[in-house]
């Protein structure tokens, strides 16, 4: 029987590449977006392979409902989760607008927290699983331009800590992959040649080898960076 990959923000960067990398090698995968046209445009690309999209905006705790509820008509055993979806805003605490904070909490950490909630109790009875938080480098390091985004990124590796001590007697791995600078939506723009930057289809290989490892090993943390270092 095919194994399910739970993936969030299939549709760009990260996620789209782990999307790629688990269709290839056998998976069936759902994952959502926030953009329907974006969500049906990957559906057509991988139309060979088994697919299946849900629309939400899993900042919001019911649309984290609601994908929670598909995905279990389309499984009983969601034993693969990655937690990707994530924005970036740009800032310094002192300045930036009232509001930053909460939509970066929501989005960054909220969703993978009522998600992994939503789908582990069927891994806890399986006694089964294994769930992988995309964090940062900015999970480890202050970068003075993205205050609180980094803010909710040490969030995120703290609430994967705390996940998978609790976890460990059902027998899931919970997993921290901390990328640098990969190339994806969020460093349009930036003066900087593409190959100054990771290619995400690296951070998906290394999911996936995670993910094969025997059940019996955990990939606590992983720290992923570009050749040259960190771009700040």
């Amino acid at each position: 029987m095919k194994k399910t990959a739970i993936i969030t923000g299939g549709t760009k960067g990260i996620g789209r590449a782990c999307v790629e990398k688990f269709l290839t090698e056998g998976c069936q995968v759902i994952t959502c977006s926030r953009n329907q046209k974006d969500l049906e445009a990957l559906q057509k690309e991988f139309s060979e392979f088994d697919l299946h999209i849900f629309r939400a905006d899993i900042s919001q705790l019911k649309d984290v409902k609601a994908f929670a509820a598909f995905v279990f008509t389309i499984t009983s055993e969601p034993l693969i989760l990655i937690n990707n979806t994530g924005i970036f805003i740009q800032g310094n605490l002192v300045q930036e607008p009232e509001g930053v904070l909460e939509q970066l909490m929501a989005t960054n950490v909220y969703s993978a927290y009522h998600l992994t909630r939503a789908l582990v109790p069927s891994m806890m009875e399986k006694k089964a699983g294994t769930i992988i938080n995309i964090c940062s480098t900015a999970s480890i390091t202050p970068y003075v331009n993205g205050g609180s985004y980094c803010m909710t990124k040490y969030a995120l590796l703290g609430m994967t800590k705390v996940f998978r001590e609790e976890l460990k007697p059902y027998h899931i791995r919970v997993t921290a992959v901390l990328p640098g600078a990969t190339f994806t939506a969020s460093w349009e723009g930036v003066d900087l040649p593409q190959e100054r930057f990771m290619p995400a289809s690296d951070i998906a290989t290394c999911i996936w080898d995670i993910y094969q490892l025997h059940p019996s090993t955990v990939v606590e943390e992983v720290i992923l960076r570009p050749m040259e270092g960190d771009i700040s």
